[in-house]
């Protein structure tokens, strides 16, 4: 269930918000004039949310490159790198 605090919240209860968001992994979202306006969270939530956008971009163009056949055999890759590395 989500927790909802209206805006006055963040100026008065900001220690209870930060402690919520850090021991549930949660974000709180904050009102203004009864209306969704915010999304708080911890800047660890924040990283691991952020981190998993770029790892479905990852694997979207991974995707997008199979369906157009821009593929390399993992084994030419990595003789790749093992010659850039001797060199």
């Amino acid at each position: 269930m989500p927790n909802i605090r209206p805006s006055s919240d963040l100026r008065n209860k900001y220690n209870e918000i930060s402690e919520f968001c850090h021991k549930y992994s949660e974000p709180v979202y904050i009102t203004k004039n009864g209306q969704g306006d915010l999304a708080v969270m911890s800047i660890e939530t924040y990283e691991k949310l952020v981190g998993k956008f770029e790892l479905y971009k990852l694997l979207d163009e991974g995707m997008e490159a199979m369906k157009n056949s821009r593929i390399i055999p993992a084994k030419d890759v990595f003789e790749k790198i093992e010659r850039g590395i001797s060199e």
